[in-house]
Protein backbone atom coordinates (compact mmCIF):
# COMPACT_ATOMS: atom_id res chain seq x y z
CA UNK A 1 0.00 0.00 0.00
CA UNK A 2 1.22 3.62 -1.21
CA UNK A 3 1.99 6.03 1.96
CA UNK A 4 -0.50 8.45 2.41
CA UNK A 5 2.58 11.24 1.45
CA UNK A 6 3.12 9.67 -2.37
CA UNK A 7 -0.36 9.32 -2.69
CA UNK A 8 -1.13 12.91 -1.98
CA UNK A 9 1.83 13.35 -4.52
CA UNK A 10 0.30 11.13 -6.98
CA UNK A 11 -3.21 13.28 -7.00
CA UNK A 12 -1.91 16.54 -7.09
CA UNK A 13 0.15 15.34 -10.31
CA UNK A 14 -2.93 14.09 -12.04
CA UNK A 15 -4.87 17.72 -11.08
CA UNK A 16 -1.61 19.67 -12.40
CA UNK A 17 -2.04 17.17 -15.88
CA UNK A 18 -5.64 18.06 -16.47
CA UNK A 19 -5.48 22.10 -16.12
CA UNK A 20 -2.67 21.29 -18.56
CA UNK A 21 -4.43 19.14 -21.05
CA UNK A 22 -7.62 21.72 -20.85
CA UNK A 23 -5.27 24.90 -21.27
CA UNK A 24 -3.96 23.08 -24.50
CA UNK A 25 -7.79 22.19 -25.46
CA UNK A 26 -8.98 25.46 -25.25
CA UNK A 27 -5.95 27.38 -26.73
CA UNK A 28 -6.12 25.10 -29.67
CA UNK A 29 -9.87 24.56 -30.62
CA UNK A 30 -12.09 27.34 -28.16
CA UNK A 31 -10.00 30.14 -28.41
CA UNK A 32 -9.23 30.30 -32.44
CA UNK A 33 -13.09 30.04 -32.45
CA UNK A 34 -14.04 32.89 -30.42
CA UNK A 35 -11.25 34.55 -32.38
CA UNK A 36 -13.01 34.06 -35.43
CA UNK A 37 -16.07 35.02 -34.39
CA UNK A 38 -14.59 38.37 -33.01
CA UNK A 39 -12.81 39.26 -36.31
CA UNK A 40 -16.33 38.89 -38.08
CA UNK A 41 -18.49 41.20 -35.70
CA UNK A 42 -20.23 43.88 -37.75
CA UNK A 43 -18.55 47.15 -37.04
CA UNK A 44 -21.11 49.64 -35.48
CA UNK A 45 -22.10 52.16 -37.60
CA UNK A 46 -22.18 56.24 -36.99
CA UNK A 47 -25.80 57.39 -35.72
CA UNK A 48 -26.47 60.55 -37.26
CA UNK A 49 -29.26 62.45 -36.04
CA UNK A 50 -29.97 65.75 -37.58
CA UNK A 51 -32.93 67.93 -35.44
CA UNK A 52 -33.90 70.23 -37.93
CA UNK A 53 -37.29 72.44 -39.26
CA UNK A 54 -39.32 71.79 -42.35
CA UNK A 55 -39.05 75.60 -43.43
CA UNK A 56 -35.54 76.58 -42.12
CA UNK A 57 -33.10 77.72 -45.04
CA UNK A 58 -30.43 76.07 -43.49
CA UNK A 59 -31.82 72.60 -43.00
CA UNK A 60 -32.84 72.31 -46.38
CA UNK A 61 -29.10 73.35 -47.38
CA UNK A 62 -27.75 70.95 -44.93
CA UNK A 63 -30.16 67.74 -46.16
CA UNK A 64 -30.00 68.76 -49.37
CA UNK A 65 -26.17 69.17 -50.22
CA UNK A 66 -24.77 67.37 -46.81
CA UNK A 67 -26.76 64.54 -45.26
CA UNK A 68 -28.24 63.08 -48.40
CA UNK A 69 -25.04 62.80 -50.82
CA UNK A 70 -23.51 61.94 -47.75
CA UNK A 71 -25.62 58.61 -47.15
CA UNK A 72 -25.18 57.83 -50.50
CA UNK A 73 -21.71 57.19 -50.36
CA UNK A 74 -21.12 55.81 -46.86
CA UNK A 75 -24.98 54.57 -46.00
CA UNK A 76 -22.74 51.32 -44.88
CA UNK A 77 -21.29 52.88 -42.34
CA UNK A 78 -23.89 55.42 -41.09
CA UNK A 79 -27.21 55.32 -39.66
CA UNK A 80 -29.53 58.43 -40.61
CA UNK A 81 -32.28 59.87 -37.48
CA UNK A 82 -34.35 62.51 -38.70
CA UNK A 83 -35.89 65.07 -35.65
CA UNK A 84 -38.20 67.24 -37.27
CA UNK A 85 -38.65 69.89 -34.68
CA UNK A 86 -36.24 72.89 -34.03
CA UNK A 87 -37.22 75.30 -31.70
CA UNK A 88 -40.61 74.94 -31.76
CA UNK A 89 -42.96 74.60 -29.22
CA UNK A 90 -45.41 72.04 -27.34
CA UNK A 91 -48.68 73.18 -25.85
CA UNK A 92 -51.27 71.56 -24.36
CA UNK A 93 -54.64 73.03 -23.09
CA UNK A 94 -57.65 70.80 -22.13
CA UNK A 95 -55.51 67.77 -23.22
CA UNK A 96 -55.19 68.87 -26.44
CA UNK A 97 -51.37 69.03 -27.80
CA UNK A 98 -50.66 72.12 -30.01
CA UNK A 99 -47.61 72.97 -31.62
CA UNK A 100 -45.79 76.73 -31.99
CA UNK A 101 -43.28 76.27 -34.60
CA UNK A 102 -40.76 78.95 -35.26
CA UNK A 103 -41.47 79.50 -38.65
CA UNK A 104 -45.07 79.60 -38.28
CA UNK A 105 -48.42 76.90 -38.43
CA UNK A 106 -47.37 75.42 -41.67
CA UNK A 107 -44.08 74.45 -40.67
CA UNK A 108 -46.21 72.90 -37.77
CA UNK A 109 -47.86 71.11 -40.64
CA UNK A 110 -44.88 70.14 -42.72
CA UNK A 111 -42.97 69.25 -39.22
CA UNK A 112 -45.64 66.11 -38.66
CA UNK A 113 -45.19 64.95 -42.70
CA UNK A 114 -41.40 64.57 -42.01
CA UNK A 115 -42.69 62.90 -38.44
CA UNK A 116 -44.70 60.90 -39.85
CA UNK A 117 -42.59 60.23 -42.80
CA UNK A 118 -39.55 59.18 -41.30
CA UNK A 119 -41.58 56.59 -39.39
CA UNK A 120 -43.51 54.99 -41.78
CA UNK A 121 -40.82 54.52 -44.60
CA UNK A 122 -38.69 51.69 -43.54
CA UNK A 123 -35.97 51.81 -46.16
CA UNK A 124 -33.43 54.38 -45.32
CA UNK A 125 -32.38 55.95 -48.63
CA UNK A 126 -35.90 56.25 -49.35
CA UNK A 127 -37.12 57.48 -46.19
CA UNK A 128 -34.28 60.97 -46.89
CA UNK A 129 -34.81 61.21 -50.50
CA UNK A 130 -38.57 62.08 -49.28
CA UNK A 131 -37.59 64.29 -46.53
CA UNK A 132 -35.18 65.98 -49.05
CA UNK A 133 -37.38 66.43 -51.63
CA UNK A 134 -40.17 67.88 -49.38
CA UNK A 135 -38.00 70.10 -47.53
CA UNK A 136 -37.40 71.62 -51.01
CA UNK A 137 -40.87 73.18 -50.96
CA UNK A 138 -42.53 73.11 -47.87
CA UNK A 139 -44.87 76.36 -48.40
CA UNK A 140 -47.48 73.71 -49.28
CA UNK A 141 -46.86 71.04 -46.82
CA UNK A 142 -49.81 68.22 -48.36
CA UNK A 143 -48.51 68.85 -52.10
CA UNK A 144 -45.03 68.46 -51.23
CA UNK A 145 -45.68 64.99 -49.32
CA UNK A 146 -47.99 63.67 -52.25
CA UNK A 147 -45.70 65.08 -54.92
CA UNK A 148 -42.43 63.48 -53.49
CA UNK A 149 -44.00 60.30 -52.12
CA UNK A 150 -45.37 59.90 -55.71
CA UNK A 151 -42.44 60.89 -57.26
CA UNK A 152 -40.20 58.06 -55.05
CA UNK A 153 -43.19 55.57 -55.57
CA UNK A 154 -44.20 55.45 -51.94
CA UNK A 155 -47.93 54.77 -50.52
CA UNK A 156 -49.52 58.57 -50.02
CA UNK A 157 -52.60 57.32 -47.83
CA UNK A 158 -49.98 56.12 -45.20
CA UNK A 159 -48.70 58.92 -44.47
CA UNK A 160 -51.75 60.86 -44.71
CA UNK A 161 -53.29 58.87 -42.25
CA UNK A 162 -50.13 59.44 -39.71
CA UNK A 163 -50.93 63.18 -39.98
CA UNK A 164 -54.31 63.25 -40.12
CA UNK A 165 -54.32 60.84 -36.93
CA UNK A 166 -53.52 61.39 -32.92
CA UNK A 167 -50.17 59.80 -33.97
CA UNK A 168 -48.75 62.52 -36.19
CA UNK A 169 -49.17 64.80 -33.28
CA UNK A 170 -47.84 61.68 -30.49
CA UNK A 171 -44.66 61.46 -32.95
CA UNK A 172 -43.85 65.17 -33.19
CA UNK A 173 -44.24 65.47 -29.40
CA UNK A 174 -42.17 62.59 -28.44
CA UNK A 175 -39.55 63.86 -31.14
CA UNK A 176 -39.89 67.67 -29.34
CA UNK A 177 -39.22 66.15 -26.11
CA UNK A 178 -35.60 64.69 -27.65
CA UNK A 179 -34.76 67.73 -28.75
CA UNK A 180 -35.67 69.91 -25.46
CA UNK A 181 -33.02 66.98 -24.15
CA UNK A 182 -30.34 68.06 -26.15
CA UNK A 183 -27.25 69.54 -24.00
CA UNK A 184 -26.13 72.08 -24.37
CA UNK A 185 -29.50 73.26 -25.86
CA UNK A 186 -29.69 73.81 -29.94
CA UNK A 187 -28.97 77.38 -30.42
CA UNK A 188 -28.84 76.55 -34.27
CA UNK A 189 -31.04 74.79 -37.18
CA UNK A 190 -29.82 72.48 -37.92
CA UNK A 191 -27.92 70.84 -34.93
CA UNK A 192 -26.39 67.55 -35.93
CA UNK A 193 -24.85 65.45 -33.74
CA UNK A 194 -22.86 62.22 -34.26
CA UNK A 195 -23.07 58.93 -31.85
CA UNK A 196 -24.67 61.58 -29.69
CA UNK A 197 -22.19 64.35 -29.51
CA UNK A 198 -22.53 68.16 -30.69
CA UNK A 199 -18.75 68.74 -30.90
CA UNK A 200 -17.56 70.16 -34.02
CA UNK A 201 -20.96 71.40 -35.42
CA UNK A 202 -19.21 74.16 -37.91
CA UNK A 203 -17.26 71.24 -39.39
CA UNK A 204 -20.43 68.72 -39.59
CA UNK A 205 -22.34 71.29 -41.60
CA UNK A 206 -19.62 72.17 -44.27
CA UNK A 207 -18.52 68.48 -44.48
CA UNK A 208 -20.21 66.23 -42.89
CA UNK A 209 -18.41 63.05 -44.95
CA UNK A 210 -15.34 64.04 -43.53
CA UNK A 211 -17.25 63.83 -39.84
CA UNK A 212 -18.64 60.88 -40.37
CA UNK A 213 -15.08 58.96 -41.58
CA UNK A 214 -13.46 60.20 -39.12
CA UNK A 215 -15.86 58.63 -36.03
CA UNK A 216 -16.43 55.49 -38.14
CA UNK A 217 -13.29 54.16 -36.90
CA UNK A 218 -10.69 52.30 -39.34
CA UNK A 219 -11.69 49.18 -40.21
CA UNK A 220 -11.55 47.78 -44.10
CA UNK A 221 -15.12 48.74 -44.83
CA UNK A 222 -14.48 52.49 -43.63
CA UNK A 223 -10.95 52.78 -45.42
CA UNK A 224 -12.99 51.71 -49.04
CA UNK A 225 -15.91 53.98 -48.27
CA UNK A 226 -13.85 56.92 -47.20
CA UNK A 227 -10.84 56.99 -49.68
CA UNK A 228 -14.23 58.65 -51.75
Amino acid sequence: MLPALKRSHIKLFVVFALVCLFIILLRYSTLPVLTDQLSKRVPMKVIVTVYYEALCPDSKYFLAKQLLPTFKIAKSIMEVKLAPYGKAKTKRYNGKITFECQHGPTECQANIYHACAAEIIEDPLLRLEVATCMIMDNRLPQEAMYKCAKQNNFNVTVIQSCFESKRGTDLLKAIGEATHLLRPPATFIPTITIDGSQGRQESILKDLFSEVCKAAGDSEEVKDVCKN
